[in-house]
């Protein structure tokens, strides 16, 4: 599990896809990797990834983490278009006396959005993305989104989507900053908005005549 709160960026090293798995290899501040274990679960762009290699060689200023991504992910997500040089988000699983700064998030992402108008403003930044329609029930206005692993307060909603809102911070921190019109971001939806909603719809069906 996963605050939402995004720790750093990483950079794509390479990805080598073999037989339906992609090995992706991340380069992160060493910070990042202090007892990061073999098994262990990290959030790239919101993407729960289980760890299978870590390098951290002493003379190098980065560490290297290597991750194995199946082809099912790789269509869901946005980590199958994801190049040497790219920029990730990067959030360590929870740990229990976590803060938590966000909301519960899972690492399971329900789909992709395509950012369809970036608005520059001072002191923020509004972003318009346009969300497949069976997942928009889940998505209300001032309610939580995970955005490429970012915990996110739904600015608007709208006939395709939904606007995020962003800050200075949140724009500096993540990679949401650098996405461009037409970019693909992953999606999360709140997992306790999904499951009431499902709940409901379900017990209503069973009640019909």
């Amino acid at each position: 599990m996963f605050t939402g709160i995004v720790q750093t960026q990483a950079t794509v090293i390479s990805t080598n896809q073999q037989q339906g798995v992609m090995r992706l290899v991340l380069a992160v501040a060493k910070q990042y990797v202090t007892k990061l274990e073999l098994g262990a679960s990290v959030a790239i762009n919101g993407c729960c990834l289980t760890v299978v290699k870590v390098e951290n060689i002493s003379d190098q200023p980065l560490a290297q983490v290597h991750y194995d991504v199946i082809d099912e992910t790789l269509q869901l997500t946005n980590l199958g278009k994801l190049i040497a040089g790219s920029s990730v988000n990067y959030e360590r699983s929870m740990t229990f006396g976590t803060e938590l700064g966000g909301h519960i998030v899972s690492g399971h992402i329900h789909c992709t959005a395509q950012i369809e108008n970036i608005i520059h403003t001072q002191d923020n930044c509004k972003i318009q993305l346009c969300l497949p329609s069976k997942w928009q029930k889940y998505v209300m206005y001032k309610g939580f989104v995970a955005v490429n692993g970012a915990s996110l307060t739904v600015g608007e909603t709208d006939e395709q989507g939904f606007w995020l809102h962003l800050i200075p911070e949140t724009l500096a921190i993540t990679n949401i900053g650098k996405a461009a019109i037409g970019d693909a971001l992953n999606i999360e939806v709140d997992q306790q908005t999904y499951t009431i909603i499902n709940t409901v719809e379900n017990y209503l069906r069973q009640q019909a005549p």
